[in-house]
């Protein structure tokens, strides 16, 4: 497999199991990182598909690899922790994680995380892409070639989840969307981690396109059905 895995973690025990899994399951391009800021100057050259990135680490700690990985890189990030908190995986979640494993774990859990990361890549690569290359609604402008969202002539600053999301919400003004349909398109399946992922991410959507964003007028809630971006505001 030419798919490009990075391990990060300051055990090598544990990377090296990890690894001797994945090589098992065909594998081959896969590079490792002790720290923090190793990982962050290895993805910047390596470039990798998927991150496997274990939260407690030596200098800088896992969620904070993230939000700098996350300023130049939209590749999948799958967190480890020894925490089993809601609040901790929502934590990873918002800084821009796609997936969280609890320590102990099983190698064989971990690559099938991966392979799924890499199925939701392959899905929302064969998307097809409408014709028009921009969408309008309201104060939002999205730019589908240069792959941007403005408000007001600002571009926003999203991660890359926080713009498919946003683009798809865009796209589908007016429409109401369930949550199960945002996450099958945006993550490309749905599972038991959908309602706190929408959740986390319709709320930093909301901090950086509504002026109040506790009482939001575009992106609303519809109770019991999910979320609806509304094309104009009255």
């Amino acid at each position: 497999m030419n798919h490009k895995i990075l391990l990060v973690d300051d055990e090598k025990d544990i990377v090296d199991l990890i690894e001797e899994v994945l090589r098992r399951d065909g594998f081959q391009n896969i590079e490792r990182a002790y720290t923090g800021a190793d990982a962050v100057e290895l993805c910047k050259t390596f470039d990798p598909d998927v991150i496997v990135l274990d939260i407690m680490l030596p200098d800088l700690d896992g969620i904070e690899v993230c939000k700098k990985i996350r300023g130049f890189s939209f590749c999948s990030i799958l967190f480890l922790s020894s925490k089993n908190d809601d609040i901790d995986k929502i934590l990873g979640l918002s800084s821009g994680g796609d997936d969280y494993i609890t320590k102990p774990f099983s190698p064989r859990e971990v690559v099938f995380r991966i392979k799924a990361q890499l199925r939701r890549q392959q899905y929302q690569a064969s998307i097809h892409t409408p014709e028009t290359e921009t969408v309008a609604a309201s104060s939002l402008f999205l730019d589908r070639e240069s792959c941007r969202i403005l408000k007001s002539g600002k571009e926003l600053s999203l991660t890359g989840r926080e713009f498919l999301l946003l683009a798809y919400l865009m796209e589908n003004a007016d429409k109401i969307l369930s949550k199960e349909r945002l996450y099958e398109h945006v993550w490309g399946e749905y599972s038991s981690i959908c309602d706190n992922t929408i959740m986390v991410h319709i709320r930093h959507i909301r901090e950086k396109i509504e002026d109040i964003p506790s009482s939001p007028r575009q992106l609303v809630t519809i109770k019991g059905l999910g979320y609806k971006l509304k094309k104009r505001v009255d």
